[in-house]
């Protein structure tokens, strides 16, 4: 078999030494979850996903365990350079969570990267930081979204100042270099 002709390479940024926080609990959604959180690792950086529990197996809507390395109780905000908030069912429950909210409230007061897909936003809306940001999500929560102070985009992606934000699966790959961007730009 011959080899397939060379391609245009593209650097990858190097994300060596960025630590970033990912939340996880029941029917979160699988795709969400795990594909920036392997971008993320193939980056350099490390990922610590925080659950309700720490040592638990969570599963996604697909059927796909995740195991928490912590509770999202005992992290804090400032051993990590962004945030990643997968959407599912998952951010209806931990929205929910004092702790959540108050983390989330710490990356933003910081400025440090927020990144929220789909169902995922409703995590930020209920931290009270959507406030005159523009965000795209599922079409499920733009109602909310709006409603939060949030101004709606439907596209990919949407980046405004730390937040980054996408509406669905398809959306990963954009989703995925934008959060990638930010976290190197920030280092």
């Amino acid at each position: 078999m011959d080899a397939l002709p060379p391609t245009e390479h593209v650097s990858p940024i190097s994300l060596s030494g960025v630590r970033v926080l990912a939340f996880v609990g029941e029917i979160y959604e699988d795709l969400e979850l795990w594909y920036p959180k392997l971008r993320l690792i193939e980056a350099g950086a490390e990922v610590l996903v925080a659950g309700p529990e720490a040592g638990q197996s969570y599963q996604g809507k697909l059927g796909y365990p995740c195991v928490s390395d912590a509770a999202i109780s005992d992290v804090s905000s400032g051993d990590f350079h962004g945030l990643l908030v997968p959407g599912g069912f998952m951010p209806d429950k931990l929205r929910r969570d004092r702790d959540v909210l108050r983390l989330v409230g710490e990356f933003d007061a910081a400025g440090k990267p927020i990144a929220a897909i789909c169902h995922g936003g409703w995590i930020p809306i209920s931290a009270g930081v959507y406030q005159g940001v523009r965000v795209t999500g599922s079409p499920g929560i733009r109602d909310d979204l709006t409603n939060a102070g949030a101004v709606f985009e439907d596209a990919a992606v949407v980046v405004d100042r730390h937040h980054v934000s996408s509406r669905r699966p398809d959306d990963l790959p954009d989703f995925c270099r934008q959060f990638l961007a930010l976290l190197a730009a920030g280092r």
